[in-house]
C-alpha cells in the first residue's frame, strides 16, 4: 500500500512538472485582464450602490426607526460605500467611463424610481421601516443578480471576488430583512 501511494505521489508530481514546463513562456507572468462583463459590473453597481446608500441615509436620518432598521441600515451604508470607491478606481485603470446615473432603468435591477424613493422620504415610524425594507430587498435581489452575472462572465479577479461577497453579504441580508419584516 505504502509503494501504491507513493509511486501515485510520483506520478503525480511529474505530471505537475510536465505541465508546468508547457505552460512557462520565459516571460513574467501577466495578471488577467477585464472584459466587457467587467465594465458593466462596475457601471451599473456605482449607482446601484450609491441609492442604497442614499436609502440608507433617509433611514439614519430619522430619530424614530426602529434600532434594528437603523443597524442594518448603517452595515449597507459600511459595505457600499467603499465598494463604490474600488469599482471608480477599477473603471479608471480600465480606462472606461463612470456613465450617467441610471435614470431611465428605474425598476430594473432593483432600482428604486424618485417615486420610490419620495415615498420612504415622506413616511414615518413603523411605516417608513416597512417601507425601507420592503424596497431595500428589491434592491438587494437586484444586486444579487448583476453580482451573479459578474461571477460567471467576469475576468476581472478582484471585481469578480467583490460580486462574490455581494451575492453572499446581500442575500444574509435579505434574510435578515424579510425576518424584520415577518416579525413587524
Amino acid at each position: 500500500m505504502k509503494l501504491k501511494r507513493t509511486l501515485m505521489s510520483a506520478f503525480a508530481l511529474a505530471g505537475a512538472l510536465a505541465l508546468a514546463a508547457c505552460s512557462g513562456s520565459g516571460e513574467p507572468e501577466q495578471h488577467a485582464g477585464h472584459n466587457d462583463a467587467d465594465v458593466m459590473f462596475a457601471q451599473m453597481m456605482i449607482p446601484h450602490h450609491e441609492q442604497a446608500v442614499e436609502m440608507a441615509d433617509v433611514v439614519l436620518a430619522r430619530p424614530d426607526a426602529d434600532p434594528r432598521v437603523a443597524e442594518l441600515a448603517t452595515q449597507i451604508k459600511a459595505a457600499q460605500a467603499p465598494e463604490i470607491e474600488e469599482l471608480d478606481g477599477w473603471l479608471d485603470t480600465w480606462g472606461a467611463e463612470r456613465t450617467a446615473e441610471h435614470d431611465g432603468h428605474a425598476g430594473m435591477d432593483g432600482m428604486m424610481s424618485e417615486a420610490d424613493l419620495e415615498a420612504l422620504g415622506a413616511a414615518a415610524g413603523a411605516e417608513a421601516d416597512r417601507l425601507f425594507l420592503e424596497q431595500m430587498v428589491a434592491h438587494h435581489e437586484g444586486a444579487v443578480e448583476m453580482a451573479q452575472a459578474e461571477v460567471e462572465s467576469g475576468e476581472d479577479a478582484g471585481a469578480v471576488e467583490m460580486a462574490q461577497t455581494i451575492v453572499d453579504t446581500q442575500a444574509a441580508e435579505i434574510e435578515t430583512m424579510e425576518e424584520l419584516l415577518a416579525s413587524m
